[in-house]
């Protein structure tokens, strides 16, 4: 039987995947502190805060995780580069 060297696949924490981590927790974080925007000042062209804070977080939110799959993407791309050598 030949002996296949095993390949260490444990999960490793690094710098990037913890700014991925940020990007994705940040737009739950900011929906579920609701005493942060639970108000009706400032209005912006008439919508209250509350309205427009949640709207702009959809819009934060695509783009927070447009940068974590790019970064995730970079990270994957990384590892299998490094595990060839």
């Amino acid at each position: 039987m030949s002996q296949s060297p095993e390949v260490n696949r444990a999960p490793v924490v690094t710098p990037l995947r913890v700014v991925i981590a940020l990007c994705l927790v940040a737009p739950f974080v900011a929906m579920l502190w609701v005493g942060s925007y639970a108000k009706t000042d400032p209005a912006f062209i008439g919508i209250p805060f509350f309205y427009w804070y949640q709207m702009a977080w959809v819009l934060i939110s695509t783009a927070l995780t447009g940068v974590a799959y790019k970064l995730w993407q970079r990270d994957q791309r990384a590892r299998r580069g490094g595990a060839g050598e």
